[in-house]
């Protein structure tokens, strides 16, 4: 599985998500790709208010203040749909 993380520097939210992403990688296996949205044009306009942003195999699962458990349940669901 591979997570999309949507961030920028100086971002205490993504430092926080990045965190919750980290400790989740303890019990599943999926790749982070972390993609800094001021290095895109594209990205800061789609994600510019809504940073941290992780993206599920090409699936916005959630934003902003994220929630440890609502993405342990989504790649719980992910896997049983394997």
């Amino acid at each position: 599985m591979i997570i999309e993380f949507y961030t920028r520097k100086r971002c205490p939210l993504c430092e926080k998500g990045k965190a919750i992403l980290t400790e989740l990688q303890e019990s599943w296996e999926f790749e982070i790709i972390e993609k800094d949205i001021d290095t895109n044009d594209e990205w800061t306009e789609q994600y510019g208010l809504m940073i941290p942003v992780v993206v599920l195999d090409g699936e916005e699962l959630q934003y902003g203040q994220l929630d440890k458990m609502f993405i342990n349940e989504a790649l719980t669901k992910k896997i049983h749909r394997i």
